[in-house]
Parts: C-alpha cells; structure tokens; sequence
C-alpha cells in the first residue's frame, strides 16, 4: 500500500483506525528548525472528537509519541517519527460488515485491491482517523512555514447550503487566519455557526448525515515558487487534500465559478502597491502556470456527508454474493467538516513547505 508523499518533503503515514497505532515518519526537513511541541498539540486537537454533538464519540486525545527526529526541540534532519496510540475502539461494531460493503465506504474498492487481506475494522487504514497524523506532519510544516513569514488558515465555509463569510481573496490577513483558526467551531461569522449547528443537529437526530465546504488560504507566501504541468502548486496541494478521505472536489481562485466569465471578467489586472508586482483581484487564487503569484493562495474543497449513517441501507454481501439489509453500528461524525479544517490546512502546510524546499532557494524572513 502506497501511503507515502515524495516532494521535497518527504513522509509516510501508517497504521489502521483500529489497530495498535497509527502514525507518520517524515523526511526531508531542515536542520535545527524550532519546533513547540505544545502547539503542535493544539493544532492536533482541532482536529479530535468534540463532546458537542457535531463529532463522533470516539474518545481519542491523539497525543504524539515523538519518536525521533527532534533533539533540544530542534529538528535533527534525520526522519521525524511519531506514533499516535489508539486507546477507544470498539471493533465489535464492525462484525456485521467484515463483507458487506457499506454504501460510500472503501470496503468493496479496499477488498479487491488488497485480496481480502485489509484491515476491515472501521475503515482499517482507509479511515478518517488517519488524518491524524496527517495532521501532526501539517503542524510541524506549518511551525517552519511561519517561521519564514508565511501564515495558513482555513475556515467552514459551508455545510449543506448554510454559509459563512469568505475570505478577501485579496486582501485576507495573517491576523484574520489565525483569529479563525482559535475558535471551537471554525467559522468567520458566528451566526453562520449557529445555523450550521442546528443542521449538524438536526442530521443527527434524523440518522443522517451532511457534508460541506472547507475554504482555506495562505499569506506571506513568495512569488515565483513551483512549477509548471505535472509538478505545479496545485497539482501538489490537490494531491495532498485529497489524502483527506471524504473529499470529492477542489477548486482555486474563482475555480468552476470561471466558466461562466467572459476573459475580462475572469483576468487580473496587475498593479504595483508598495513596489511590489500584485493583481488588483484574485480570480487566480494566487498560482498561475502552477506557479505562486505573491497573492494569497486561496482554494477551497468539498466534503460529502458521512459514508457512516444509522438507517438501513441496501448493500451485498461481497464474499457470498447475496443482496442484504446493511444497519451500521459505531460511533460516527454527523458531519465531518468542522473536524476536516485542520486536516485541510494541514495539507497546504506539507505543500507549501515541499514547494519551498524543492526551490534553489529558501526565502527567509
């Protein structure tokens, strides 16, 4: 199984939601980085369950066992290995389903592929909760990104037709990124959050499920980093969101909004400001030719609702071939999205950074 990302960072994640562990063993990094483990833990715990109605109860603290890699709080430049020992399973909810395939789920795709030889326990290695290291990787990238200027963030955008405000896409702040990034339930408008809790609410009391949209940005990032055709910015960041397990789609800039544009409304006029080359709007969401303009990178990605629902379904039993009524047990996420925000921003972290570190040269604060 290929779960390994090769750029100029370098990692591999591992384990299933039901075994022992998972973890992420990552490569590549620069010497004598400083990195807050504290923080690190806090961008984690963003992304754990939360005891509000919105997440599944699952009750997994995702601490980092930091295995190696950091000495005095430095990056050594050797791999950075952690583990994230899993401590609240209940892999007997999953009896029922070791073949039959749950509507939306990997069972049958992961059956075939591995021969039957997958871990089928709530998800095994295809689950959600893999993104928690995911995630550890994104906050150790992230730390070194900031140390360089250059500040991430994403907030909920959407969940099924509720929507927040958006960000500037030329104007969006470091300060507004981090502000975001701080609150419970990570929306601009705290408005939109309450409406977008009662549909969570409502799905969940009807045994149903709901999806939406994560927007996420960057500023302070340089001009000039990336690469055309198969090795561009978005070809990387895209690779990346898509290890997120329950993304569909992803757009730039105006992205399929485009199609509808004639050239003059979709083109960015440049202009100088402060003696710097900048694009008065930013349709482009900062990459152009797969290349970082200097605006800031803004690009947004879509979440379907939770494969996992408690009402019957018609599946097929894959091992005896037989149609059956399939009710699914566990504990599950009504909606997955706020929890996918800091999975996202973890993604452009690992992107970025691997940009950067493919380019001849570093920019430095």
């Amino acid at each position: 199984m290929s779960s390994s990302f090769n750029g100029g960072v370098k990692f591999s994640l591992f384990g299933e939601s039901h075994g022992k562990g998972i973890g992420v063993v990552i490569d590549n990094l620069p010497a004598g980085e400083q990195l807050n483990v504290e923080k690190i833990g806090e961008f984690m715990a963003r992304r754990a369950p939360k005891k509000d109605g919105t997440s599944t109860m699952r009750s997994e603290k995702d601490i980092p066992d930091i295995l190696s890699g950091i000495y005095e709080g430095k990056t050594t430049g050797t791999p950075l290995a952690a583990v994230i020992f899993n401590q609240d399973q209940h892999s007997a909810d999953y009896g029922n389903i070791s073949h039959i395939a749950r509507p939306a789920h990997a069972d049958h795709t992961g059956f075939l592929r591995y021969n039957g030889a997958n871990d089928p326990r709530g998800g095994g290695h295809f689950s959600g909760r893999i993104t928690a290291p995911l995630c550890f990787a994104g906050a150790v990238c992230g730390q070194i990104l900031s140390s360089r200027g250059i500040t991430t963030g994403a907030h909920i955008l959407s969940i099924k037709g509720v929507r927040d405000d958006v960000f500037d896409p030329v104007s969006v702040t470091a300060n507004q990124l981090e502000t975001v990034k701080k609150r419970l339930f990570p929306t601009i408008s705290e408005n939109a959050e309450a409406k977008m809790r009662e549909v969570i609410a409502s799905a969940r009391e009807s045994l149903d499920s709901v999806g939406g949209v994560v927007e996420c940005a960057a500023v302070g990032f340089p001009a000039g980093v990336g690469s055309p055709m198969l090795d561009g910015l978005e070809n990387i960041i895209s690779r990346l969101v898509f290890a997120i397990p329950a993304v569909k789609g992803i757009e730039f800039g105006n992205g399929f909004e485009c199609a509808d544009l004639f050239g003059s409304e979709n083109n960015d006029e440049f202009a100088i400001k402060d003696g710097k080359i900048v694009t008065k709007t930013n349709n482009h969401g900062g990459i152009l030719g797969g290349i970082s303009s200097g605006m800031p990178i803004v690009f947004r990605a879509a979440f379907k609702p939770t494969p996992s629902i408690s009402r019957p379904q018609n599946s097929v039993d894959f091992k005896t071939m037989t149609e059956e009524e399939l009710v699914i047990k566990g504990r599950h996420d009504p909606c997955v999205v706020p929890r996918a925000v800091p999975c996202v921003e973890a993604a452009l972290n690992i992107a970025l950074l691997s940009a950067l570190l493919e380019n001849p040269s570093i920019p430095e604060v």
